[in-house]
């Protein structure tokens, strides 16, 4: 894709959605050795194309920069992995899936969700580029094919045999070129199979101003209108749609070749297409709204924190995603109002958010310095952060939620 054009439709981009300034890669983690040392910073710029309403960031970094070596871990959250066993079983039961079967996962992580598959004697390959984080899925034996994901690598694992399912989940979003990822999905499908997607839903992320899901690894941010629309092209349709809580409000897609007509199109599809386009995602007006929301929340958090400050109260954050360091760098938020953060995935402990230097703990250190206040960075996963850390209360400890706006929980 050029600097100035649209990743699907290749128009001109001259529409900003919201421009966040520059921002580090936000799971480049800082190691002590490296705290002295020049980041790289790149615009979180975002426009909308006003030919397909796709909402996009420029491409300012490969993805072989972003994900050959990553440190997101989906097995360390609880959500996640309840969503997935969840899915496994609504798969069998709708489709039928069973050891004759092939199920593919385009960007397996760590096996946290092909393992349900697995378990139940279905046969499954994982696709994912990051060889540490598949390094953990194959111990739990699961093959996995160390590559990126589009129309060469498609056409090479279908020569063994296509997908009887193919699924992605949270992946939609982060490749930058979504014609040859869908194009390759078009490649690996049987051809009476089903794809399945999940990614955040742009819809919510407007409503809810979750303008910190914004960050270089998500190079699109989806409306189903938009979404719909790129899977025609490939020759792919959508027959029904979920909307689930997941990631602060995401779709689940369902998909088949556009001549396999044994799967019709469910009314949820119809009826999610007419509410977008009723809410006008097919306008430009729609989307230059969102700056003044994103400035508002960043001057409320900023409110918040200055008086916490000013009264003598101790803050600590818990989590270090990807979403916490566009929030921290956005809102220019450093060690002079969050003494330190938590996170359980010990990739991350002993290193620094990307930045903005704030260094990261094992959660422990919430226990040995019993802060007055702790932020929510994961802000998805809030109720299994304030149950895991339910402990704080105990010294009269407080949660502090900072999306859509700040809330505090006793």
């Amino acid at each position: 894709m050029s600097s100035s054009s649209c990743r699907f439709c290749g128009s001109p981009l001259h529409h900003t959605f919201v421009d966040l300034g520059m921002s580090p890669l936000c799971q480049t983690h800082i190691t002590p050795e490296q705290l002295n040392e020049m980041e790289p910073f790149y615009p979180l710029h975002t426009y909308v194309c006003e030919n397909c309403f796709l909402v996009q960031l420029q491409e300012f970094v490969s993805p072989q920069d972003i994900f050959t070596e990553y440190a997101y871990f989906s097995s360390y959250v609880d959500a996640l992995l309840k969503n997935a066993s969840d899915y496994s079983d609504l798969m069998v039961e709708r489709f039928g899936f069973n050891a004759q079967s092939k199920v593919v996962e385009i960007a397996s992580n760590d096996g946290y969700l092909l393992q349900y598959f697995h378990k139940k004697g279905i046969p499954v390959l994982g696709v994912e580029p990051a060889v540490n984080v598949s390094q953990v899925a194959k111990d739990k034996g699961i093959p996995v094919v160390n590559k990126f994901f589009g129309v060469q690598t498609a056409t090479e694992l279908a020569a063994d045999g296509k997908a009887d399912l193919l699924l992605g989940n949270n992946v939609l979003a982060h490749v930058p070129d979504i014609n040859d990822f869908v194009g390759g999905m078009k490649i690996m499908l049987k051809p009476d199979g089903v794809i399945t997607m999940e990614f955040p839903h742009l819809m919510r992320l407007m409503e809810e101003n979750q303008f910190d899901t914004i960050y270089h690894e998500h190079f699109s941010y989806l409306s189903f209108m938009a979404v719909n629309r790129i899977f025609a092209f490939h020759g792919l349709t959508l027959f029904d749609v979920q909307e689930i809580p997941i990631h602060g409000g995401s779709l689940r897609i369902y998909a088949r070749h556009t001549d396999d007509e044994s799967k019709p199109i469910s009314d949820r599809v119809t009826e999610l297409l007419e509410r977008e386009k009723t809410a006008g995602f097919d306008k430009l007006e729609t989307y230059s709204h969102f700056t003044e929301q994103v400035k508002e929340t960043k001057r409320k958090l900023l409110e918040f924190l200055i008086t916490a400050k000013q009264k003598g109260k101790s803050i600590a954050g818990y989590g270090a995603p990807g979403k916490g360091n566009t929030l921290l760098n956005y809102c220019g938020i450093r060690t002079d109002f969050l003494d330190y953060t938590v996170d359980r995935n010990p990739y991350k402990q002993g290193k620094y958010t990307p930045g903005t230097h704030i260094p990261i703990y094992s959660p422990d250190k919430i226990r040995e310095t019993k802060p007055d206040y702790l932020l929510i960075l994961p802000w998805n996963v809030k109720d299994e952060v304030m149950e895991q850390v339910s402990y704080i209360r105990e010294w009269g400890g407080q949660f502090v939620v900072p999306i859509p706006e700040v809330k505090i929980y006793a």
